[in-house]
């Protein structure tokens, strides 16, 4: 029983119950992917990363726990986190991550050099996300970085290669990345200003929503010239109109920065993901 119980706080530290972070995680990777492969990928690198984007998401959960420990207690959305309450200890959080870490690599080494070098950047990436917030309004840069940095990976596995097109897709989901993780900054707004935290939401004040759109139609604009460098056809396109009209709908999601429909609008960014994947999937399935 208390293994039981044990098991399912460290799953609770894992966020395992709210797969959303692996979710925004893994759909720009599988387009790169399969943009790498001109298709279905491999199977054993379809495995790899998709088994990667859960270790990896999971680890990155626990640094971030980590990190925020003495403050998450003065946020009423992270206050029962199991490190705030003391039901997993820090060394505890410690030896998970570096098993999750371990395991993620022991999965890169069965593809090849370029590979294991990028997965490397990937760890420097994760790691650092949660510090910044005391000293950048802008963490959601960095956070951006490493959600995109599978798209390289994926690239290198699945080619060896780091062709230059590969940056528009990466440039595409940094910004998509800022504009959902501002959404989801704007739910902790209050809480932030009160302990000292920076995030974007902060630095961008009432002009939060123009700049969340801004974002977002520069993140269509590069997705569609990712498209043309590409040679994707109808199906992407029409993905894209309908990642547009997402993105409108949580515009008027957010319109009174309501805490709840903030949190939504960011939840519903996992539609925007799937959109682009079924896109980049179906222009090579036709």
């Amino acid at each position: 029983m208390a293994t039981d119980s044990k098991l399912k706080l460290y799953l609770q530290l894992i966020r395992f119950d709210k797969p959303i972070g692996t979710l925004l995680l893994l759909w720009p990777t599988l387009c790169a992917l399969w943009l790498a492969a001109e298709g279905m990928p491999e199977p054993k690198l379809l495995a790899i990363f998709l088994l990667g984007t859960f270790l990896t998401r999971s680890a990155g959960c626990i640094v971030n726990d980590l990190a925020d420990r003495h403050v998450d207690g003065a946020v009423q959305r992270t206050s029962n986190r199991p490190l705030v309450i003391g039901t997993v200890s820090e060394k505890e959080a410690l030896t998970l991550f570096i098993v999750l870490m371990l395991l993620a690599f022991a999965l890169v080494l069965f593809t090849n050099a370029l590979t294991i070098q990028l997965s490397l950047v990937a760890v420097i990436l994760a790691s650092s996300y949660p510090f910044m917030k005391r000293y950048t309004h802008l963490p959601q840069v960095v956070l951006g970085a490493a959600f995109s940095w599978g798209i390289p990976m994926a690239f290198a596995a699945q080619t060896g290669a780091l062709p230059p097109a590969l940056w528009l897709l990466y440039c595409a989901n940094l910004l998509w990345t800022v504009a959902y993780d501002t959404e989801y900054a704007m739910v902790d707004r209050d809480d932030d200003i009160l302990i000292g935290v920076k995030s974007s939401a902060i630095l961008f004040g009432r002009h939060d929503r123009l700049i969340v759109g801004l974002l977002q139609v520069l993140t269509l604009c590069t997705l569609w010239l990712t498209g043309q460098q590409f040679g994707l056809g109808w199906p992407y396109h029409g993905a894209l109109l309908v990642i547009a009209g997402l993105f409108c709908y949580q515009q008027y999601l957010i319109r009174e920065r309501h805490t709840p429909a903030c949190f939504k609008a960011f939840l519903h960014n996992n539609w925007v993901g799937l959109a682009l994947f079924a896109g980049v999937a179906l222009h090579y399935a036709i």
